[in-house]
């Protein structure tokens, strides 16, 4: 949905004053996104040498750049996204819909079964402005990212997840506890303060 003209300039004044969106040029990151990841993974240390990772809705690529970073040429990322993504060295990517049958053809065929250490998600809807909307449509992003992880993670594997606080996010946080051994909620600081967003770390996958 396109910006007015108001909403614009106040993304655009937000955009000037943030230290992450800077830190990100200079430090030659797709974007600030880059960051939570950094954070998340210093705390937690979901990418380990040689891990498989799934990066779901990639683009601009912050998060595949980082995920490359860690898990080195005895690794392998493999990135989805609708939007087209430069390429990056050590990444796999695919410019197609996760909801598709070819983008979903496309990782499983290169993944195999039950081969993927981490599957991670900072997908979001066209934010409307209009709660009632933007949280269903989240929640439906979540759920395609969680029912793939259920297909292709290893037994111990790790779901990081972007969803928006609100209604639904209880009853799918009660829904991973029975699958995951530890669930945990995370807020880096690279998340604006004023977001709804969170985090939400998914580590040591049952298969129940």
């Amino acid at each position: 949905m396109p910006r007015s003209k108001g909403s614009s300039h106040r993304w655009r004044q937000r955009q000037t004053r943030d230290p992450y969106v800077e830190r990100a040029v200079e430090g030659g990151w797709r974007s600030r996104a880059a960051f939570k990841l950094i954070e998340i993974n210093s705390r937690e240390r979901i990418l380990k040498r040689g891990a498989v990772v799934v990066d779901l809705g990639a683009a601009p690529g912050g998060w595949s750049q980082v995920a490359a970073s860690q898990v080195g040429t005895e690794g392998r990322v493999l990135a989805i996204d609708r939007l087209p993504m430069d390429p990056i060295e050590g990444v796999e990517f695919l410019q197609a819909d996760l909801l598709d049958e070819e983008g979903l053809r496309w990782l499983h065929e290169r993944v195999g079964e039950r081969a993927v250490d981490l599957v991670m998600s900072d997908m979001a809807p066209n934010i409307s402005g209009n709660r009632a909307i933007d949280q269903p449509r989240s929640l439906a992003l979540v759920e395609v990212a969680v029912m793939f992880a259920r297909e292709v993670l290893k037994p111990g594997g790790s779901m990081l997840i972007k969803l928006f606080q609100g209604e639904g996010q209880r009853e799918l946080e009660l829904e991973l506890k029975r699958e995951f051994e530890r669930l945990r909620r995370v807020k880096p600081k690279a998340s604006r303060a004023e977001s709804r967003e969170i985090y939400v770390l998914a580590c040591n996958y049952r298969m129940v």
